[in-house]
C-alpha cells in the first residue's frame, strides 16, 4: 500500500468530473486501499478519488472512532433525500479550514461496493453530510464553493500562500 498525494485547493484537477468505474478491477482495488491509507494517515473522514487525482466514482469513508469501519463506495447515486442540517466541515483538499455548510439529513444511496457488488445504505447526520461532501469532489466541487465569493477568495489566498512558503 501506498500513501497518496491529496491535491490541494485552488488545484485545476479538483474540478474535473469523475467517470463511471466500469469494471472493479485489480488496479481499482489497490487504489481503494492506498487511499484508506491516505485518508488513515492524513486523519480524514473520507476521501474521494478526484482529491488524489484519480478521476473515476470512487469514495472512501470511515466516521468510527476506532477506524475499522471503513465504507467503499463505487459509482455512488442519491436515489433518496430529506430534511435540512448544517454542519460545520473540513475537507483534507483545503487544510486548515471548517465552515458550515447545509446539506441534507437523510439520503439513501445506491452505490458499488470494493467487489464490484451493488448495495443500498441510509445515511443520517455525520454519515450523509461526508457521503454528500465526497460525492460533491465526484462532480469536480469542493465544499468552499457553498461559501460567499469573498470567504472562497481569502482561502484560496491563503492557500495559494502557504504553498509558496
Amino acid at each position: 500500500m501506498a500513501i497518496l498525494t491529496i491535491l490541494t485547493y485552488p488545484d485545476p484537477n479538483l474540478h474535473k468530473v469523475a467517470k463511471r468505474v466500469i469494471n472493479v478491477d485489480e488496479v481499482h482495488k489497490k487504489l481503494i486501499k492506498d487511499m484508506a491509507e491516505t485518508m488513515y494517515g492524513s486523519n480524514g473522514i473520507g476521501l474521494a478519488a478526484t482529491q488524489v487525482n484519480f478521476h473515476e466514482r470512487i469514495i472512501v469513508i470511515d466516521i468510527s472512532d476506532d477506524k475499522n469501519d471503513l465504507l467503499t463506495l463505487i459509482n455512488p447515486e442519491i436515489i433518496q433525500k430529506e430534511g435540512k442540517q448544517e454542519y460545520e466541515e473540513g475537507c483534507l483538499s483545503v487544510p486548515g479550514f471548517y465552515e458550515a455548510v447545509e446539506r441534507f439529513d437523510y439520503i439513501k444511496v445506491q452505490s458499488l461496493d470494493n467487489r464490484g457488488k451493488s448495495f443500498e445504505i441510509e445515511a443520517h447526520g455525520l454519515l450523509s453530510v461526508c457521503i454528500q461532501h465526497e460525492m460533491d469532489h465526484l462532480e469536480g466541487k469542493v465544499f468552499v464553493e457553498y461559501l460567499s465569493p469573498l470567504k472562497q477568495n481569502r482561502i484560496k489566498k491563503k492557500l495559494i500562500k502557504q504553498r509558496k512558503k
